[in-house]
């Protein structure tokens, strides 16, 4: 599978489910768009529905769906690009829990983060 040969670390480091998920959706956008950056941005976003980046890796998200304001979009509104959180799973879970994963990493100044500036810190932080 040429997927294989591209995917990325933290992936390989993931469940077999969120392999073929990724490999998957980047055969098929390299089919439909050729090889290339939006290839990888499809298969992502095919990825961020189902699981989300916990510290180095993909794990099965709670409840499938988009995992940010950028991935809810569609069509054209979808491409004109926007806000992602590095797979944190920002709209599907509570800024308590995004709270307990930020102190666990630990990022500074926590307390006084909204949802979104929590996620964008985990994001930074799992790179």
């Amino acid at each position: 599978m040429p997927a294989k040969d591209e995917m990325p670390a933290t992936l390989k480091r993931s469940p077999a489910k969120a392999q073929r998920t990724w490999a998957k959706a980047h055969d098929s956008a390299v089919e439909t768009y050729g090889e290339g950056e939006r290839a990888h941005r499809t298969a992502f976003s095919a990825l961020k529905h189902s699981f989300e980046k916990v510290g180095d890796r993909w794990q099965p998200k709670k409840q499938k769906g988009p995992s940010d304001p950028q991935a809810a979009k569609g069509g054209g509104s979808a491409r004109k690009g926007g806000k992602t959180f590095g797979g944190v799973d920002v709209l599907g879970n509570t800024r308590k829990t995004l709270y307990e994963r930020a102190k666990a990493l630990g990022v500074k100044g926590r307390s006084s983060m909204s949802k979104e500036e929590l996620g964008e810190a985990i994001a930074r932080k799992q790179k």
